[in-house]
């Protein structure tokens, strides 16, 4: 296994300008799965894949990962590609008994150097889309925006998740069945279909949602004559839902009920009980489809670098 640290591109790096701080190495990957399972009290029981998920990013990232010297917090960063000025701190934990000791700060200025010697010009406590932990911050984790706050930074957007329950009805018989008279059949993406799903979701959408596509545990496609009409998916993001979309050719059609529902079903037998709907926009569509509620509140943060 490599070191954690820098993706393809990114220049060398000296944690000496954070004391008390330096970039992760392989050694460290069960002590970072160990900081993230203590510190994130509401998702504990997902921290270690949501440290596996960050540390495999696309290929293209410029990301590291720092820790204190103690092995007490651990601070995920990277390069927005869409923004080169842009730079995310992608997730912050600090063990619970070590707080109060300057470690979050210390991180999250190591994070501010590490990025500003990339060019960033502004941080953002805030998802790095395709692979990312959260929106931004959790509001009930109130510790971690006081510190973002006391830090200089501003709040600029709201969004949310929305959990829906495996336990009830997920079928989709009758719809499939009237799909089928329109020429529609809706299944599930072989492991050889998967590129010829990834390009319709990035000729129809973007790169990032094609890049989760394919990184997705499960996914689900339309087709008509061959056409794709529209596709869903689970798992990219450990646990979560998503993404989703259906072609404008499609719209109308119910597809998008089929599609969500058959990933849902599918989840439920993987042995969960209820689902993440992440960073949602459409919330009438999922309350309708899987009576999927608001339930997750993130703060998203931002600051300029001086």
């Amino acid at each position: 296994m490599n070191p954690l640290g820098d993706g393809p591109g990114a220049g060398p790096w000296s944690a000496g300008a954070a004391s008390g701080t330096r970039e992760a190495v392989a050694a460290d990957s069960a002590a970072l799965a160990g900081i993230a399972g203590a510190a994130l009290t509401h998702d504990a029981g997902e921290a270690a894949s949501l440290v596996a998920r960050l540390a495999t990013p696309p290929a293209h990232r410029s990301w590291t990962a720092l820790v204190t010297g103690g092995l007490d917090g651990v601070a995920f960063a990277s390069m927005s590609a869409r923004d080169p000025r842009a730079g995310h701190i992608d997730l912050l934990a600090v063990r619970p008994e070590a707080r109060g000791r300057g470690l979050g700060r210390a991180l999250v200025t190591a994070a501010e150097d590490w990025l500003r010697d990339r060019g960033a010009t502004e941080v953002r406590l805030a998802g790095n889309p395709p692979c990312y932990a959260w929106p931004g911050i959790d509001v009930r984790y109130t510790e971690a925006a006081c510190l973002a706050e006391s830090l200089g930074y501003e709040r600029y957007r709201v969004a949310w998740n929305m959990t829906a329950d495996l336990t009830g009805d997920l079928s989709v018989e009758a719809d499939l069945a009237r799909l089928a008279a329109l020429g529609v059949t809706v299944r599930a993406a072989a492991p050889g279909e998967r590129a010829a799903v990834s390009a319709f979701v990035e000729e129809q959408w973007n790169a990032r949602w094609a890049w989760e596509a394919e990184q997705a545990t499960g996914c689900h496609y339309a087709v008509r004559e061959g056409e794709i009409l529209g596709f869903a998916a689970w798992g990219s993001r450990p646990s979560w839902f998503g993404p989703m979309g259906t072609a404008p050719a499609a719209r109308g059609l119910g597809v998008g009920r089929v599609l969500v529902r058959r990933c849902l079903a599918e989840q439920r037998a993987a042995g969960m009980s209820s689902t993440q709907i992440g960073w949602v926009g459409p919330l009438r569509f999922y309350a309708r489809a899987v009576g999927a509620r608001a339930e997750r509140v993130f703060w998203l943060y931002r600051r300029g670098l001086p």
